[in-house]
């Protein structure tokens, strides 16, 4: 670790538009370090940002290409999780033998407070969001919401007490550069595993391994939560006590679904079992919500807390934005905003949550990933009509027509995300669920989902039914 930062140059390499690197330029700019940014996109795709650095005395600020000299010269690079392992200019700094780092590293080498830590490819914002939501309810110490959520624990981080509690959403991507660091949070809670970001990662292998990262290092004083349901996750090594959770109990250590329909959960630890009605309390709609809410209680009660905290942390809690989030209601029509459904696991899981005739917005951005399991659940599912859209739009509409054979959905591909809405909006009638879950990426129209879930809140609130319905 890198402990006097002042009069160092370090280089920044990716701004990006969520709020890590914001928050590294600050904490290194109070530092007194000599702080240079780049990054390949211009200043108008990063206005955000570049407002929240404005005020700080930086070296220089490098965009829309990057300047061999920012790596070379430098003492220190702060690399964000996006910029690509194999980029040219990486490997000339390594080259050079100037170190590289990330935000978060730089967080987790200076962070004194007890780590919960969530990662999975489905799931992993809201559960770290309920989680955060559950323990600030059981605590009386702070408790600190960062990593992938948004935002930026890093600039508090000397202001973070050894009794806090932090809170963290960890990406495969941040994992990758943790592991130098042999990361072993307090508690590791692990969601679910499927195929993603394979377009970034050498294969699946590749992929795993970077999200078992949070559990390699654990100790046996520590707590790993896993879920027992998914076919990979189950067979992960820890030496953690192991807390499992899922909808079936087989008498394991965990929290479990009873079964019922009022989604009861049983809570066991050794020889103390309670039973906890868990889907009273929670006021997300869909089943993996309700999983998302097992992983979330089950680290809160392996950890001491009791029920009525995890009843209290539910009591006020909102989806998140991009996340199943109700955007509008209009002439009997509800839109959801699903917009950080990047997966086909995610977009599949949001279909399953609604009962009510469905038109979806889907398709984007191509990571390369199998979109047949969507394209059945459109086609097999209470979908009447799917607007497609991006790259991956015709493949969609191919794999959906196989399935279709009957011609039930209405299919419609398009050029604009403005005309995918409208039409998306005129196949509906009251009693429907307008629903953007896109089961893709956002990078060939948007700069990232939350631009794309934007967008369609914007639209959703000012869409009036026609008249003469």
């Amino acid at each position: 670790m890198v402990s006097d930062l002042r009069g160092k140059r370090i280089t920044v390499v990716g701004l990006g538009t969520f709020g890590g690197a914001v928050g590294a330029i600050r904490y290194l700019a109070a530092q007194g370090a000599r702080v240079t940014v780049t990054d390949l996109r211009s200043a108008n795709d990063l206005s955000d940002s570049l407002a929240a650095i404005a005020d700080l005395p930086l070296a220089a600020v490098h965009l829309g290409g990057h300047c061999e000299p920012d790596f070379v010269d430098a003492d220190l690079l702060v690399v964000s999780p996006a910029v690509p392992k194999d980029s040219p200019f990486l490997q000339r700094a390594a080259a050079a033998n100037v170190p590289q780092t990330s935000e978060m590293n730089l967080f987790w080498e200076r962070n004194r407070a007890p780590a919960v830590c969530v990662t999975g490819s489905n799931g992993k914002s809201t559960t770290t969001a309920l989680t955060h939501a559950i323990l600030s309810a059981a605590s009386p110490r702070p408790c600190h919401l960062g990593g992938n959520i948004g935002g930026s624990l890093l600039p508090q981080v000397e202001s973070i007490a050894v009794d806090d509690w932090v809170v963290l959403e960890l990406s495969s991507f941040q994992l990758v550069d943790l592991g130098v660091l042999k990361p072993n949070p307090r508690v590791a809670i692990v969601t679910n595993f499927t195929p993603n970001h394979l377009d970034r990662h050498r294969g699946i292998d590749e992929y795993r391994a970077a999200k078992q990262n949070l559990l390699r290092w654990q100790t046996p004083e520590q707590i790993a939560v896993l879920n027992q349901d998914d076919r990979d996750v189950c067979h992960w090594p820890t030496a953690a006590q192991s807390f499992w959770f899922g909808e079936r109990d087989v008498g394991r250590n965990g929290l479990f679904g009873c079964g019922d329909a009022h989604r009861r959960a049983i809570f066991r630890a050794g020889r103390h079992e309670q039973v906890i009605p868990l889907g009273a309390w929670l006021p997300l709609p869909g089943r993996h919500n309700y999983l998302n809410a097992l992983a979330a209680a089950c680290a809160a009660l392996a950890l001491g807390a009791a029920p009525a905290a995890i009843q209290a942390g539910l009591a006020g809690f909102v989806a998140l934005p991009h996340r199943l989030q109700l955007a509008a209601e209009c002439a009997g029509r509800r839109f959801y905003n699903d917009s950080k459904a990047t997966t086909v696991e995610a977009a599949c899981l949001a279909l399953a949550a609604f009962d009510a005739p469905l038109v979806l917005l889907a398709g984007g951005y191509d990571k390369a990933a199998d979109l047949t399991e969507l394209a059945r659940a459109i086609a097999t599912r209470n979908v009447k009509a799917v607007a497609l859209m991006g790259q991956t739009a015709d493949r969609l509409a191919e794999l959906v027509q196989q399935f279709d054979n009957a011609r039930r959905v209405a299919v419609g591909r398009f050029g604009s995300f403005a005309e995918t809405f409208a039409w998306a909006a005129g196949q509906s009638a009251a009693g429907d669920v307008v629903l953007l879950s896109p089961g893709c990426a956002s990078y060939d129209w948007f700069r990232n989902y939350a631009a794309r879930g934007d967008e369609f809140v914007q639209l959703a609130r000012a869409w009036r039914a026609p008249l003469a319905e």
